[in-house]
């Protein structure tokens, strides 16, 4: 299978594998990324997802060119409107996806570390929006989430130029939070995985979506939303938990209610 899943202790591990095309995504893959996203995000027993690459060459090295070179304009369409939907399922799921990036991370992978919540990289990580020098733009919402996490002066110079950068680099303009040596990456991405799959997933949804909708809405109303969110946590039992573990100095037990 082009996308595979495996479970450990609450934390689901998402592996892009096409390791003969450099995990590349093709319409077999997108629709497998929109399928796991889907039924991880029901799944209450999973409460943070680790994605990664297979092989330690690529995380996907971008959209499948040799699938895209023939497609007529209605079928780029559909094209980038599955992966568009594969990628906000990834985006909107109630978990924290955290992003292993264990090599290239180029046009559409670049997208899809984009659409995880935290994304670690490898030290020998690359990327870059190179589509422009295939004769088109980003096509998975590249030139919207880039912006996002960079601002326009990069997300632009990237976009413009298709030039690609180290990891190193991804780390000083905000675009990875992190960057370890790549035989520490999936420890470290695991670790990170496991301590957010022990909060609250109830408020850990409330918490994703306050910061989203940060990006979308003027300070008062972000404030109002966040003001909702924070009465709303009073009505749960997670909040009780919370503190009282607080209090009693001990760890709490979130059970999501």
């Amino acid at each position: 299978m082009a996308v595979e899943v495996s479970r450990q202790e609450g934390v689901a591990v998402v592996t892009v594998s096409r390791p003969e095309a450099l995990n590349a995504l093709n319409e077999e893959t997108n629709r497998g990324l929109l399928r796991v996203a889907t039924e991880l995000a029901a799944d209450e027993g999973v409460r943070a997802v680790v994605l990664t690459g297979a092989g330690d060459k690529a995380f996907v090295a971008g959209a499948d060119i040799a699938a895209m070179a023939r497609l007529t304009p209605e079928e780029a369409r559909q094209f980038s409107l599955l992966g568009s939907r594969a990628l906000a399922a990834i985006e909107q799921s109630p978990q924290p996806w955290v992003a292993a990036v264990n090599g290239f991370a180029l046009g559409g992978g670049c997208e899809l570390a984009l659409a995880c919540d935290v994304r670690f990289a490898a030290d020998h990580a690359k990327f870059g929006q190179p589509e422009i020098t295939l004769g088109i733009t980003p096509g998975f919402a590249g030139t919207q989430r880039l912006p996002r996490a960079v601002g326009a002066g990069w997300a632009k110079y990237l976009v413009l130029s298709g030039g690609v950068i180290r990891a190193d680099e991804a780390l000083r303009i905000g675009l990875v939070q992190a960057v370890f040596p790549k035989d520490e990456l999936m420890d470290k991405a695991m670790k990170l995985a496991r301590e957010l799959a022990s909060r609250s997933p109830l408020i850990m949804q409330y918490c994703k979506q306050a910061v989203s909708r940060a990006l979308d809405v003027d300070l008062e109303t972000g404030t109002q939303i966040e003001r909702d969110l924070f009465a709303l946590c009073f009505a749960s039992e997670d909040q009780r938990e919370g503190m009282a573990a607080f209090l009693e100095k001990r760890v709490p037990q979130f059970k999501g209610r």
